[in-house]
Order: structure tokens, then C-alpha cells, then sequence
């Protein structure tokens, strides 16, 4: 069956651009997993080491108490735990060793536990379990913040410039009139609190918070921030992902259309070689796809037309020999009657003319029948009638001709009603049964009947039959078989190669082999039950050799 452009084409975009889909679902989903870690791990790093830092300046008495003060007010405990406890992987021992937080998100139970290592201290960490983020965290971590720049009086802007490597948010430290406080936080400032000043945007990524902490003197302030919401589709990857896919869509594009191109273009090569008058030229195009089947219907119209044209050629060297005769026999006789006088003798000269003129009527006729017969296929009238009647009516005008043989129709399978011209499935059934009266000792046998979408016609007889390596032969037109059977009875002549290229007319074709029953030879002629399936032809050397 034909491929269809539309379904190769729609298809193969239909199946790219699912994959793509799917590729880009999963590329997205594990670039949002890294990036959310590295999220995650910088949002905790820097609190988290402001901690380690409290803690390393604590003896180990002090530093528990200190450590329980702290888990109280970031609302999670805060416990020392050794390495080998956690047993922590190489990558995560490296971060830990560079002062980096890490943490182990546990999605299903809902919680998180974070590590930091304790400065100085020979393999100390410090982890909590963390369950949500609140803003009671987020003013502890000011407080962390502030504790850290009291141990470092009149420097603490070196401070916040040496602990930023910690913050994947910016770290400042301002005037308080410079912030953007209103009345109010600048009051709560000047209380000594801490302020979280919320910007709502569209989105996540135009939403952010920013922590405002006093320092001594009421006149500066610590602003931690602003630190943005995690964005699942950030605009980079967007644009990465929808350009990768649209190179991925634009190259099986490619991959798909351009064999159909290629194809194209060795039509067009061909039909210019054509027009250039090498009728030789064909498309070489394989395939099963609608090009594919112009392409295969476009040489068999060059064959045609190639030749139809050498017979053209054959035809007026042939006419152009054949006329030369009479039409110099015609000059010669307009000469003697021009040049006699006697009644009798212009008589005589002119019915020699008449005759001449008659040849040339005969040979215009046959050039004419020549002609239409190279026209290709008749013009078929099909109609709908009973196999069996035609097999009857067959088998009763054998009989008449009193040959001898016992002409018998099978009765079963033959009660159907058929699709064809039925004129020229008379004139097979006719030359099939006359090649086996010819050939067979007592039997000719007639059969029919429809299998699926074909309708067949078998005739069969009791005769020495076909040998297996003649049977492609007897198709040829004057094709004559070197056995007893030809030699007694004339041979297959014209007869095969008529019933072949009707069977073609019809879409159908012609087998031959071995009687099972009869022994002798058995012919069978296919064509489809409707003539809307005549494109599916069987596959069968007589049809392809009709063509």
C-alpha cells in the first residue's frame, strides 16, 4: 500500500516533536533538580555558617548552650554531630570543607536536614532538621548577622565584603534614609528590630525579600538581599529549551522533506533530458509514497511515449519504402496515358491506375489500423453478469464444433456474479478453451469463481501439459515450444499473448501450471471482483510481462 506524503510527513513531525516534548519535559525537570539544590544549598550556606561561626567561638560547655539558645530562635534544634555518624559522601566532606551547607531534602517525609562544619574544630558539624522556612528564621538569621559583626568593631563593612562568598544574595550595608523604609519600618528600625521588606511582582522571579537589620549608632542599617523566590522556568531556560527543540524540529524536518525533494528533482532532471530529446531518460525514483508512484507512472509514460515514437519511426520507414512503388507505378501510368491516344489502350492504362489507387486505399487502411491499435488500452465497457452463464454458453459453441472431447464446467463456485468486459473475457475463456481442445486427449474442463477480491476463471485438460520451464515463454507473441505438443499442433501463437494483455486491461493476470486432477495443462485468469482494486494487481510474472 502506497504511503501517503501527508501521513509520512504529518506523522514523522507528530512523533519528532512528542519526543522532543518529552526529551524537554526531562531536561527541564533534572536542570530545575540541580538547580534547586544549588538553590537550596545557597540559600542555607550563609546563615548557616554565621552559626558555625557563633559556635566555633564557644568552648564545648558554652557551645551547647549557645547552640540551644540559637536552634530556639530559628525555630529547629541545633545538635553537634561527628562525621562518621552521617557518613557523608566525598562531594558533600568537599563542600563542607569549603564552608558550604549542604542539604538532604527528604520530599516524602517533608523535611530537610542541614549540615554546616564548625570552624577550627576537628571534624565538628552542626546539623538541624528543618521542616518549613518562616520569617521567625529569617530575623534570626539578622541576629546571627549582627552577633558576627560586634566581634569585628568599626571594620564591619570588610566584614560583610569577606562573608558574601557565603550569601547567594547581595550583602549591604546602608544609610538608613537610602533603603526605602517607610515611616513605620524606619521607626521599628530605630527600635533595634529587624524588618522584612516583601516586593510582590508578577511572578516568582519579580518576587523577593529583603532583611533589614539595625546597627549600633541607629543611622546604618544591615540589608540582607533582596533574595528571590526559586523559578522553576526561568526565561534562559525557556529560550535554551525552545531553540534546542526548534533545532531538533527543523532538522527532522529536513530529514523528512528532503528525500521528497530529492525525488522532485530527479523527475524534473528527467523531464528536461526529455524536453532536451533524450527519450532514453527516466526518474530514478524508488519508493512507495505518492512521488514515488508519479514518478514510477511517469516512466512508464516515457516508455510509452519512446515507443510510440520508434514505431512511429519503424512505421514511416516502412510507409515511406511500400509507397515509393505504387506511387512511381502512378507517375509512370500518368505518363503513358498522356502520351496514348488509342481509347483502348487509356482504358487499359487506367484500370492499371485504379489498381494502383487501390493498393494505396489497402495500405492507408492498414497504416490507420496500425495506428489504433498502438493507441494502448481499448475502451472498456464493464458490466456486472453470471460467470456461469458465460461458462455455459462457452461450453455449448465447443461442443457444436463436434471436436471430440467431453467439455464439462465445474458447478461449484461458478453460481456468482462478476465484474468485466464481458467481450473480452469471452474471447479468453474462448482461446483458453480452444489451446486445450487443440492439446487435450478426452477432458477440457471449465471453472470459476471469486477468492477475496479477485474473481477467476480456470480451464484445465487431460493433455501431456506444460513443462515447468516453458511455462513463461508461451506468452510471447510467435512464441513457439520445441516439444510434441507444438509440433502436432501448431504451437501457442498470438492466442496467449491476447488473453495475457487483456488480463492486463483488466488489472488481472494469467497463470499457468499443472491440473491436479487432469494432469494436463491448467490455466488460470485473475482480474478484481470491482474494478475499483484494479491497482492491486497479483504479483505474477504474465502480468508483469504484459506490462
Amino acid at each position: 500500500m502506497p504511503s501517503s506524503i501527508f501521513i509520512r510527513i504529518y506523522g514523522g513531525l507528530l512523533l519528532v516533536i512528542t519526543a522532543v516534548a518529552l526529551c524537554a519535559y526531562f531536561f527541564v525537570q533534572e536542570v530545575n533538580s540541580q538547580r534547586a539544590i544549588t538553590y537550596r544549598d545557597g540559600m542555607a550556606t550563609g546563615v548557616f555558617r554565621l552559626i558555625a561561626l557563633g559556635a566555633s567561638r564557644k568552648d564545648q560547655n558554652a557551645r551547647l548552650t549557645w547552640l540551644a539558645e540559637a536552634g530556639k530562635l530559628m525555630d529547629s534544634p541545633l545538635s553537634v554531630v561527628p562525621p562518621d555518624r552521617e557518613q557523608f559522601t566525598d562531594s558533600e566532606l568537599e563542600r563542607l570543607g569549603q564552608g558550604r551547607a549542604i542539604v538532604r531534602l527528604f520530599q516524602e517525609k517533608n523535611y530537610a536536614d542541614i549540615y554546616s562544619r564548625i570552624p577550627g574544630a576537628t571534624e565538628l558539624y552542626i546539623k538541624t532538621r528543618m521542616v518549613k522556612v518562616s520569617e521567625q528564621q529569617a530575623k534570626a538569621m539578622a541576629i546571627f548577622f549582627l552577633e558576627e559583626l560586634e566581634q569585628y568593631p568599626g571594620r564591619e563593612e570588610r566584614r560583610v565584603k569577606d562573608l558574601q562568598h557565603y550569601f547567594s544574595y547581595p550583602l549591604n550595608i546602608l544609610a538608613i534614609n537610602k533603603v526605602g523604609l517607610d515611616r513605620d519600618q524606619q521607626a521599628r528600625v530605630r527600635r533595634n528590630e529587624v524588618v522584612l521588606m516583601l516586593k510582590e511582582g508578577a511572578g516568582t522571579r519579580n518576587s523577593s525579600v529583603r532583611i533589614v537589620a539595625p546597627l549600633p549608632g541607629g543611622e546604618r542599617v544591615l540589608v540582607l538581599g533582596p533574595m528571590y523566590l526559586f523559578d522553576w522556568m526561568p526565561v534562559q531556560l525557556v529560550i535554551m529549551v525552545a531553540l534546542a527543540a526548534l533545532g531538533v524540529i527543523t532538522i527532522a524536518a529536513y530529514f523528512l522533506i528532503h528525500p521528497l525533494e530529492r525525488k522532485l528533482n530527479k523527475m524534473e532532471l528527467a523531464v528536461r533530458r526529455i524536453r532536451g530529446g533524450d527519450l532514453s531518460a527516466r526518474a530514478q525514483v524508488q519508493g512507495s509514497d505518492e512521488i514515488s508512484q508519479l514518478a514510477h507512472a511517469f516512466n512508464g509514460m516515457a516508455e510509452h511515449i519512446q515507443r510510440l515514437i520508434d514505431s512511429q519511426r519503424e512505421l514511416t520507414r516502412a510507409v515511406s519504402h511500400e509507397l515509393r512503388t505504387p506511387v512511381a507505378r502512378l507517375r509512370f501510368g500518368i505518363e503513358m496515358l498522356a502520351d496514348t491516344d488509342e481509347g483502348e489502350r487509356r482504358h487499359e492504362q487506367s484500370l492499371l491506375l485504379d489498381q494502383d489507387i487501390e493498393q494505396l486505399n489497402q495500405l492507408i487502411d492498414e497504416i490507420l489500423t496500425y495506428a489504433k491499435l498502438e493507441q494502448g488500452t481499448p475502451s472498456l465497457n464493464f458490466e456486472t453478469f453470471e460467470l456461469g452463464g458465460l461458462l455455459e454458453r462457452i461450453r455449448l459453441e465447443t461442443r457444436a464444433l463436434n471436436t471430440g472431447h467431453e467439455i464439462e464446467v465445474d458447478a461449484a463456485g461458478v453460481d456468482v456474479r462478476i465484474e468485466a468486459e464481458e467481450r473480452y473475457l469471452h474471447r479468453v475463456v474462448q482461446n483458453l478453451v480452444g489451446n486445450a481442445v487443440r492439446h487435450a486427449n478426452t477432458r477440457v474442463r471449465l471453472s470459476g469463481g471469486i477468492e477475496g477480491n479477485w474473481a477467476w476463471v480456470g480451464v484445465e485438460d487431460d493433455g501431456p501439459g506444460i513443462p515447468e520451464k516453458d511455462r513463461a515463454r508461451i506468452f510471447e507473441p510467435f512464441s513457439r515450444l520445441d516439444d510434441s505438443r507444438t509440433r502436432a499442433s501448431g504451437g501457442y501463437g498470438l492466442g496467449l499473448s491476447i488473453v495475457q494483455r487483456i488480463a492486463f486491461w483488466h488489472g488481472g493476470s494469467v497463470e499457468v501450471s499443472q491440473s491436479p486432477e487432469l494432469r494436463g495443462a491448467r490455466f488460470i485468469f485473475k482480474w478484481p471482483v470491482r474494478q475499483a482494486l484494479r491497482n492491486a494487481r497479483p504479483d505474477s510474472k504474465a502480468a508483469r510481462a504484459a506490462k
